[in-house]
């Protein structure tokens, strides 16, 4: 992984105005970021590429996503132990912790890790739902295999392996080759 570069970056700070997010904002703006601050909810279309928010005082709403489905990377601004806080905050999707009160020498880290946690949580995601996606069409998979070995005359291990190095092939998952050779977009596998 590589360092990330915030430059040009847009930050929402969801706090109250006090002195450690004053010295928050400029330690972010130092690292290049463009940074906005109010204490009401963000808004749905607001832009920004990360969120800072106050899980001491953060309510459900105070973000427009459902819990789990962060948009952008969160970091959770904590000043308390509650294991309630600390489950909000996660809910919210924070991949990382700036303690309060806030230092500079935490900021920079806590960005890192958050824009990491975010970017591994997406591809997990996304692999999640490709993984799915394929499991649904495993039935088509089964009836394109018999398909085959009844035109061949042969066994479901042998045109399994013909369905398969056809998408080999064509460069295509085993779930496409499927689907078009029931939807007779392709010929069947040529033998061998």
């Amino acid at each position: 992984m590589s360092t990330p570069n915030f430059v040009g970056l847009s930050a929402v700070i969801l706090h109250r105005p006090d002195e450690g997010v004053d010295r928050l904002a400029r330690q972010l703006r130092l690292l290049g970021l463009n940074v906005e601050r109010h204490w009401s909810p963000l808004g749905q279309d607001e832009p920004c590429d990360i969120v800072l928010v106050d899980a001491d005082q953060g309510w459900n709403g105070l973000l427009p996503w459902n819990p789990g489905e962060a948009r952008v990377p969160v970091v959770a601004l904590l000043g308390s132990e509650a294991p309630g806080r600390i489950a909000w905050a996660i809910e919210q999707g924070a991949g990382a912790i700036i303690t309060k009160p806030v230092t500079a020498a935490s900021i920079y880290p806590a960005l890192v890790l958050a824009m990491h946690v975010f970017a591994e949580r997406r591809a997990t995601g996304e692999k999640l739902a490709e993984l799915a996606a394929r499991l649904r069409l495993r039935g088509v998979v089964l009836h394109a295999v018999e398909t085959i070995a009844r035109a061949f005359e042969i066994d479901e291990e042998a045109a399994y392996r013909r369905l398969r190095q056809s998408a080999m092939r064509r460069r295509i998952t085993l779930e496409q080759a499927a689907v078009e050779l029931l939807a007779g977009g392709h010929r069947l596998p040529e033998v061998g």
